[in-house]
């Protein structure tokens, strides 16, 4: 049992043999005791004191001794001020550990019931993935595998934005400056391609803009009324009318970036239980737009847009329909939640979409409620910050963007570069060490990028991301190899890990209430929405076990029984650490 679910219990029936009252269980405020205090587990006193009608000292004095001559598993106490300190027995702690050891599900908490949808990735078809959606796809993965370790049921899901003027400007720079280039002609991945013709979009705008403003028009006007533009426009408003020239190019460009997509999810490891495309989920959206417009939620002013009048909320209008009928971003993001509402009848719907979309979230859940949709109230944004490289931020019409897969081959290059000067790797087949580079070189770059808070903008570092020690992927998985390899002897010596009952150490006492927390940090970080916490809990595992292999003996260890026992405190070890990483969508090696 975990030891403040025990003391909690055993707490109450203190107070009402000690007071004479019965106290809920939410009165008692147990916490893991501070490091500069003696103790395992502490009883925070003042909510008791109306109770006990005693001062602070009084009353932990007396909760103390009386838990300690009733609980066989308190070994002693202290009490600073209005904290009670408790020290749980050695026994106490080999029974955990035997505990753990005998759960193959340790850490799963139980099912809920519930459906939570979470969409990540969401890319547009103009460009490949780049570094921001690499945060986006590795916090919306880790965040799907939290939440089922959680109990709850996950449905991962994708909205490609495979539709809109974004599109257009690629497909119009392709059809101008192309010359008819494929994939195959070019050698060039199909998302990569795309992306060029909108970086060469966005320099063909800016030409046109230099000559209207040398004609005597402002920068403003002359952005809006470029020829170039003014065809992207043309040619969005020909797409939604089934327009069949300009239908068939964007079948065949789209095609391109998918396939190039699927690539660099693979990479990543990245799967997805259900994509949505824009391109039909839009049409969806202008229905509700229809509805809203009949029900007078929304109104159509003279020019023929549609908008949502939100000043009576403390927010601004809201554009649903442009004049030329085209649908937006909204629009297409009301049809997609009632599409996948009456798909799924989730309990939470969690959007993973970084925080420069803010506004539009508490947009769209507001539309939704005034169109009639209770459900509104399960729609979560888990707003993350951007990712910064040394040099600033990124731009992707500029293509100043770090590529997703230029990316993933940098790692990969930078792990076998590390690994190779550490020289640990002679008799390892070289399949066996280019799947570990991949390993590391994966882990270093989800780990860096996890390990942050979701909510704050990130710093990215390659080069400090891969390190073996500190805080980093390479050094939990480093620790992981390192445990396998303390097993593999044992085994090779016929030696067995069991729970023996033998005294456990100080230090092994405290390792395994690390142990017995995981589940605790899984509930928390799953309320948190923040795989955060997994990774830092990994990473102080980690940190624990080899100050333990430093400190003590293991496979040298005489006495057989304590010798069995530590195999198995460090088999438990290793097995956490795979659960937690799992989380995180990082796998740990057997050997490097």
């Amino acid at each position: 049992m975990n030891p403040i679910q025990l003391l909690t219990e055993k707490a109450v029936q203190a107070v009402k043999a000690l007071y004479g009252a019965e106290v809920p269980e939410s009165m008692l405020q147990f916490q893991a005791t501070r490091k500069d205090f003696e103790g395992d587990v502490t009883l925070v006193v003042f909510p008791l004191l109306r109770t006990s009608r005693k001062g602070p000292e009084q009353t932990a004095q007396e909760m103390g001794e009386w838990l300690s001559a009733n609980v066989p598993e308190v070994a002693s106490f202290n009490v600073v001020k209005g904290f009670l300190n408790i020290k749980l027995s050695a026994a106490y702690w080999a029974g955990v550990l035997k505990a753990i050891a005998s759960d193959p599900g340790f850490g799963q908490l139980p099912s809920t019931g519930k459906t939570v949808m979470v969409e990540f990735s969401s890319p547009n078809t103009n460009k490949p993935l780049h570094l921001g959606h690499v945060r986006n796809n590795l916090l919306g993965w880790s965040v799907s595998k939290l939440l089922e370790a959680c109990g709850h049921k996950v449905v991962k899901v994708n909205l490609v934005n495979d539709r809109g003027i974004h599109i257009c400007k690629s497909m119009l720079a392709w059809l101008k400056c192309g010359n008819g280039a494929t994939p195959e002609s070019t050698g060039k991945k199909g998302d990569h391609l795309i992306g060029d013709y909108y970086v060469k979009f966005n320099d063909l705008l800016k030409a046109e803009v230099k000559e209207l403003v040398a004609g005597g028009m402002d920068e403003e006007e002359a952005e809006k009324n470029a020829p170039i533009l003014r065809e992207a426009q043309e040619m969005l408003v020909k797409w939604e009318q089934g327009d069949p020239e300009v239908v068939a190019l964007w079948k065949k460009m789209n095609g391109w970036v998918y396939e190039g997509f699927d690539k660099t999810y693979e990479s990543l490891g990245i799967k997805f239980d259900r994509i949505y495309y824009e391109s039909q989920t839009y049409k969806n959206g202008k229905s509700l737009v229809a509805e809203g417009l009949e029900k007078g939620v929304f109104y159509r002013r003279d020019d023929g847009s549609v908008w949502c009048d939100l000043t009576g909320d403390g927010l601004d209008e809201k554009l649903l329909l442009r004049k030329d009928g085209t649908s937006v971003y909204m629009t297409q993001d009301l049809g997609t939640a009632q599409q996948r509402y009456d798909e799924y009848k989730f309990d939470e719907l969690i959007y993973v979409v970084g925080n420069e979309q803010n506004y539009h979230f508490q947009v769209l859940k507001l539309i939704l409620k005034k169109l009639g949709f209770g459900w509104s109230d399960a729609i979560y944004h888990l707003s993350y910050g951007m990712v910064e490289l040394p040099e600033g931020k990124m731009k992707s019409r500029e293509g100043t963007v770090v590529d997703a897969d230029d990316l993933i081959e940098k790692m990969y290059a930078t792990a076998k570069e590390t690994s190779l000067e550490l020289g640990k790797l002679e008799g390892m087949p070289e399949a066996e060490q280019e799947e570990l580079f991949r390993m590391l070189g994966l882990g270093a770059l989800k780990y860096f990028i996890i390990k942050v808070d979701p909510r704050k903008t990130m710093l990215f570092d390659p080069k400090e991301s891969i390190d073996f020690n500190g805080n980093t992927g390479p050094f939990i998985q480093y620790t992981h190899a390192r445990i396998k390899s303390i097993l593999r002897k044992a085994a090779e010596q016929g030696i067995e890990a069991s729970a023996t009952g033998a005294p456990v150490l100080e230090k092994e006492q405290s390792i395994i209430q690390l142990l017995s927390s995981y589940p605790d940090k899984v509930r928390e970080a799953g309320e948190a929405h923040s795989p955060a916490i997994i990774a830092n809990y990994a990473y102080e595992l980690a940190k624990e076990f080899n100050q333990y292999y430093h400190d003590v003996t293991i496979l040298r260890e005489e006495d057989a029984a304590v010798r069995s026992q530590r195999l198995l405190l460090i088999g438990e070890i290793a097995s956490v650490l795979v659960k937690a990483m799992d989380i995180l969508g990082i796998r740990l090696p057997e050997r490097m």
